[in-house]
């Protein structure tokens, strides 16, 4: 379980986050939905261990993560740019955290096939990046990110540079596979068809804190005040 309680950071004037806490079961996902600039990046690079909070604490099951480095906290990130390794094939993309981690042949040659299948990919393995819609992509970067096990899947806009109408058709698709892994997820966006369709429940952030946290129904038919009513369409 992670356990983010009363966490704060600033860049100069600047403040990213402001005393923010916030809970994500083992296997849940919970949507960071809210307006450019109001900390959800910062709050993804803080629980990665990217960036040092100047207060507050990082918890993963009780164990305090701060002196934990970011490559032994076993937690797993997809930015939007997706970062994929133009001159190696889908197969050596997702294959690439497993290597990092002295994987055997054997067993990153499953596990590849394994996350391949989970995001509808089984027979692109040999494919080169460069020749993949920018969907097939997406879902390359998704099974790199998972393939490692990770305890933690943190996703920042993994769908924001795709048109709404292929994000629409992957929104159930990345759900469905963060389900199968049963892996605890944190979901940055800020579209709310697409928080309402992955997430289990939505955060909403505003000036570096989370305002509100449920289902967004239930915070359509609750807001905890005017601005979230009026961020939430109500």
């Amino acid at each position: 379980m992670l356990d983010v309680q009363e966490v704060s950071k600033r860049f100069g004037a600047t403040v990213a986050l402001d005393e923010l806490s916030l809970d994500v079961a083992d296997d849940e996902i919970v949507a960071i939905l809210g307006p450019s600039g109001c900390g959800k990046s910062t709050l993804l690079r803080v629980i990665a261990g990217l960036e040092t909070p100047d207060a507050g604490v990082v918890r993963w099951n009780g164990q305090d993560l701060t002196e934990v480095p970011v490559h032994q906290r076993a937690f797993g990130l997809m930015f939007q740019d997706l970062a994929l390794f133009p001159h190696r094939d889908v197969k050596a993309n997702v294959a690439f955290g497993l290597r990092m981690a002295r994987w055997s042949s054997e067993a990153t040659e499953a596990r590849v096939a394994e996350v391949l299948d989970w995001v509808d990919l089984a027979h692109f393995g040999e494919r080169d990046i460069d020749g993949l819609s920018g969907g097939e992509a997406q879902r390359v970067a998704l099974a790199r990110t998972l393939a490692p096990r990770p305890r933690l899947v943190m996703l920042d806009e993994p769908l924001g540079a795709l048109d709404r109408l292929l994000r629409e058709r992957l929104v159930s698709e990345v759900r469905g596979v963060l389900k199968q892994a049963r892996t605890a997820s944190v979901y940055v966006t800020h579209d709310h068809a697409e928080a309402e369709g992955v997430a289990d429940r939505v955060a909403i952030m505003r000036d570096g804190r989370v305002v509100q946290i449920g289902s967004l129904p239930d915070i359509r038919s609750r807001p905890r005040d005017e601005w979230v009513a009026r961020f939430v369409g109500v």
